[in-house]
């Protein structure tokens, strides 16, 4: 009888160490990682992409409208001073690389210093909106700001940034350009201050000289 008692413990603990062992292997997943295949396009797709990106659009039309001189009246404001400063600049937009790019130069003088600067400005036919960049001696960084243009309003609005050099930081810009008329322009720069509002920091309004 003691036998048979201890022949049934030894059953039932081997039972139970079997149930654990089960219970700790964890459960075979069935599902199957996914296999998805990529279609990739065929020369002639590849081909009239690249056909498409460097032809010029009716975009680059209305950027070669500008080609020519303008006088250009600056006024500039600042957050610590309220008096307005003035300057004056003499701008040339011209094509290039085959009507692809704008190119402004510009020349004159600003806080009583020569000033040079240059903007290139494409329209970019694949993400269908407009990427502009600034340099000019007045520092060592370059601005760049991507933007669309509204035909309801004959404004082009962009967004970017540009280094403050007191801070030595990147701050946000925005730039609104208003198409008045063939010969008239007006560009308007914002600050994006940290709490969201904008400041208006400089307005350059050109009118067409040749």
């Amino acid at each position: 009888m003691k036998n048979l008692s201890l022949s049934l413990l030894i059953i039932g603990l081997t039972f139970v160490s079997f149930k654990k062992e089960e219970a700790q292997q964890p459960a075979e997943t069935t599902t199957k990682e996914e296999v998805t295949t990529e279609t990739k396009p065929d020369s002639a797709t590849v081909a009239k992409a690249w056909a498409d990106y460097a032809t010029p659009s009716k975009a680059h039309e209305m950027l070669a409208k500008d080609s020519g001189t303008w006088d250009a009246e600056l006024t500039f404001w600042s957050p610590d001073n309220p008096q307005e400063m003035k300057s004056t600049a003499i701008v040339t937009y011209k094509m290039i690389m085959g009507g692809k790019y704008q190119e402004g130069t510009y020349s004159g003088d600003m806080f009583g210093m020569p000033f040079e600067g240059k903007g290139t400005v494409a329209f970019d036919n694949a993400t269908q909106e407009f990427v502009s960049t600034w340099i000019d001696n007045m520092g060592t960084g370059m601005m760049v700001t991507r933007g669309k243009y509204d035909e309801a309003t004959k404004t082009s609005t962009f967004h970017g940034e540009m280094v403050d050099p007191v801070i030595k930081k990147a701050k946000k810009v925005k730039e609104v350009i208003t198409y008045i008329d063939d010969n008239n322009q007006k560009m308007e720069m914002f600050d994006i201050l940290e709490d969201g509002k904008e400041f208006k920091s400089m307005q350059v309004v050109s009118k067409r000289k040749i």
